[in-house]
Parts: structure tokens; sequence; C-alpha cells
């Protein structure tokens, strides 16, 4: 997806959560975590329940190599994933918890969140 009109939504002034969340989301796709979480902060000011949004901030700071942040706002997601009866989100963030309180290194903070490459297969003939 072509991340530019997005962006020019925010520059005519458009700006709301949904916007922000799916900004955070594709950045953090392209593997721009700094954007990404700069957009998902601005997404929870706009709505602080909204869990999905924690998750991906948490997934964002542990990518940008600071992995206090993202063990804070996994905690608050959870919090907040519990008090909605989200118990997918909820048990996401707990897993990536319990990954990130086993990685030693800072800098290994969010090497548990990347997805290897799959190789492309040949279909059998």
């Amino acid at each position: 997806m072509d991340i530019q009109p997005l962006e020019a939504l925010l520059q005519r002034g458009v700006d709301n959560a949904v916007l922000r969340f799916t900004l955070g989301s594709h950045y953090l796709k392209m593997n721009d975590a700094g954007t990404a979480v700069a957009h998902l902060q601005r997404c929870l000011q706009w709505s602080p329940d909204y869990s999905a949004a924690w998750k991906l901030l948490g997934k964002a700071q542990a990518l940008n190599a600071n992995p206090a942040a993202a063990q804070d706002a996994w905690t608050q997601g959870m919090a907040v994933a519990e008090r909605k009866g989200d118990h997918q989100a909820l048990k996401e963030m707990q897993v990536f918890l319990r990954r990130l309180q086993r990685t030693d290194q800072p800098s290994e903070a969010g090497s548990f969140l990347t997805v290897p490459e799959r190789r492309a297969t040949t279909p059998w003939i």
C-alpha cells in the first residue's frame, strides 16, 4: 500500500486514531520503528483504550531497541485488553512481554519479533 495518501490526509488536517494506527502499522511494516512509535503514540492520545495500538507500540519500541518502553506499552496494553475483554490481544502481549524479559541484550530487544523471510517455493507439477 502506498503510504503517501495517508500522509496527505495528515497534511490536510485530518487526524484521528484510525489514521494514526494505520500509519504506525505501515511504518512498522517498512521497518521504520521510530516513525511508527510517533504515530502509535499519537493514536493512543486519541484513543487510550485501543489495545491493538498498545500491542503495536510495544513492537515498535522493541524494534527501536527500547525494551523499557516496549515493556511499559505492553503492560499498559494488557491492562486495557483485560478491562475490555480483548483476550487475544492480552495473550499476544503477555507472550511478547515474556519473550522480551528473556532477552539479554537491549540491542536484541526486537529480535524475537522479526519474521524470517520465506523462500519462494516451486509448486509441484
